[in-house]
């Protein structure tokens, strides 16, 4: 049977115009109004072209998320890093929170109907692009904690402060709400530069670089992948962060001074 296209074009023109169209009602209508036959119907297309384009719904939701994500995704991907990571990473929170509370719709399409095990492919490079904003961190000395366990505190709490403001009336949406949040987080899991430049410890440095290095990531474990047993995996990285305890202690001072 032919495609019922009432406009023509190719499987680019196609799927660019079927994912503008889920986006406009996916904005008029919430995911709810998300099936398959009415974005065909706004398309100009047949439901088996989008079949044909996308495999499943889920396909189709998750190309959607990424469409709308885009313009979000392409700031973050030429967000010019600044010589103060820890200021990077509260600039890159702000721009995450102000995207979520002006697109709505596609913030809880993204982070509001989490399928376990699944992670869109818009929400896995903004993780990448988080990630990577750590490991710069990380190599400076600035990070508290493993990378991994700093993507994941800063994840959860973002979203989960975007994803409660958006549970608000419109009016109540306000960013300043949860700047504390922002502050509060980044302080625990960061460092900043000016306040580590004359007691910084190198050792504590190399350390945590190696920690985050050999952190695993997912189910993917530098360590065992390597030949190592994951014994000698764990004790690896429990030697690491002892390491940065007993070379910093909480008053700042050096203990190989003493």
């Amino acid at each position: 049977m032919p495609d019922n296209d009432r406009r023509g074009g190719g499987s680019d023109d196609q799927r660019e115009r079927i994912l503008s169209e889920a986006v406009k009602l996916l904005a008029e209508a919430g995911p709810s109004g998300l099936s398959t036959r009415a974005v065909a119907a706004a398309a100009g297309v047949q439901t088996p072209t989008l079949y044909r384009l996308f495999a499943d719904k889920d396909g189709l939701l998750d190309a959607v998320a990424s469409f709308g994500f885009e313009s979000y995704l392409a700031e973050k991907r030429a967000f010019e890093p600044s010589e103060d990571p820890v200021e990077d990473l509260r600039r890159g929170w702000d721009v995450h929170v102000e995207f979520g509370l002006a697109n709505p719709a596609i913030y809880m399409l993204m982070y509001g109907n989490v399928r376990p095990g699944h992670r869109p492919a818009a929400a896995a490079e903004n993780r990448a692009i988080l990630r990577g904003m750590l490991e710069r961190a990380n190599v400076q000395g600035l990070l508290r904690v493993p990378v991994e366990a700093a993507t994941v505190a800063i994840e959860a709490s973002t979203t989960g402060a975007v994803l409660l403001l958006l549970a608000q009336s419109e009016q109540a949406r306000h960013a300043q709400l949860i700047r504390p949040l922002r502050d509060i987080v980044l302080d625990a899991v960061t460092e900043q530069a000016t306040s580590r430049a004359g007691d910084r410890s190198p050792i504590v440095d190399r350390a945590q670089s190696l920690l985050g290095i050999v952190t695993p990531a997912g189910d993917a474990d530098p360590v065992t992948d390597a030949g190592f047993s994951v014994f000698e995996a764990g004790l690896l990285r429990e030697w690491l962060g002892r390491l940065t305890e007993v070379y910093r202690p909480a008053d700042g001072s050096d203990r190989r001074s003493r």
